[in-house]
Formats: structure tokens, C-alpha cells, sequence
């Protein structure tokens, strides 16, 4: 099964989930209403939490994990991720905070205690080192991430644009019964 219980936790599904059947959702993790999570993706909490909004959606490959709590972090970090966020293919969180309305393009890598604030896109492939915070309202790109220019208008409508499309999608699946 691949909604699995772990430590006397169960994932929280909110309504018209898809997860995909070679996903895995383990642990203390909620997932909020209209979320998809794609084939081979890895969201576990087993040692901390994951929350992650509405209508988010997590591509193909990606692994989301927290910080667990320990003598060199005695809180550690959870994941959090807010809603309207695009989670692009084999991207890789771990124990940061992540706004709404945010583009993580595909093969990016978001580091322990990081914050990414709202309306932020990061480039493929990029790096967002341990506790750097991406301001709200840029294209942020490379390794590690750096702030390259302001979004535009039409960036910003793409956030609601790409949720709403990955919803449609998962409601596709979710229709063929898959």
C-alpha cells in the first residue's frame, strides 16, 4: 500500500486527492484538498511533519522529507508547503517552508530551514541553500539560488493557471479510476 502508517501516524488526504499508486505518502503528512503527487514520488514524515496546501501539486521523482529534531537542531524543521504550489519533476525539499503560489522547476534542491515567501518562481536545476529565504515577487536561479529580476504580470498569473491545470489533470485520473 502506498499511504502507509508509520509511528502510530497516518496521512491525512483532504478531498479529491490523486496519488499516484507508485507514490509513497508515509507518516505524520496531510495533504490538502485538490493535491495531486505524481508516479514515483517520496513524501515522508516520519520523524517531523509535512503540511502541504491546496491544490498543490508534486511531480514525477520528487522526494519531500523533514529535519528531524536532534542535538544539532533540537526543534528541527518540518516541511511545510502552502497552496497553488508546482512542484516540478525530481525536485528534492527537505525541512524548509514554502509559500503559496510557487513554480520549483524541475531538479531543484531546497535545503534544511530555507523559507521561500509567496509568489516565487526558482529556476531548474537550483540550489536554495540551509536557511537562505527567497523574497516574495522574484525568479530566483542557479547554485546556490540568487534573485535575477522582479516576475512580471503574466508570471504571476501562471500560478493560479498551472494549479488549476494540475487539478483538471488529476481529475482526469482520478475519473479513469486510476
Amino acid at each position: 500500500m502506498n499511504i502507509r502508517q508509520f509511528a502510530g501516524k497516518t496521512p491525512l488526504l483532504g478531498e479529491c486527492v490523486f496519488v499516484d499508486s507508485s507514490a509513497v505518502v508515509l507518516g505524520d503528512v496531510e495533504l490538502g484538498d485538490d493535491c495531486s503527487v505524481w508516479p514515483a514520488t517520496v513524501i515522508r514524515g516520519d520523524m517531523h511533519r509535512i503540511r502541504i496546501g491546496a491544490r498543490t501539486s508534486v511531480q514525477d521523482g520528487s522526494v519531500l522529507h523533514i529535519t528531524h529534531a536532534g542535538p544539532f537542531n533540537p526543534e528541527g524543521y518540518p516541511l511545510i508547503i502552502g497552496d497553488d504550489v508546482t512542484i516540478g519533476h525530481k525536485v528534492l525539499l527537505h525541512g524548509c517552508r514554502i509559500g503559496s503560489r510557487i513554480l520549483i522547476g524541475m531538479g531543484s534542491i531546497v535545503m534544511d530551514g530555507a523559507v521561500i515567501e509567496d509568489e516565487v518562481i526558482l529556476g531548474a536545476g537550483s540550489l536554495v541553500p540551509a536557511n537562505k529565504t527567497l523574497r516574495s515577487g522574484y525568479l530566483y536561479m542557479g547554485s546556490p539560488a540568487k534573485e535575477v529580476r522582479p516576475l512580471s504580470d503574466k508570471e504571476r498569473e501562471f500560478f493560479p493557471y498551472t494549479a488549476a491545470n494540475y487539478v483538471r489533470l488529476k481529475d482526469q485520473y482520478l475519473q479513469e479510476g486510476l
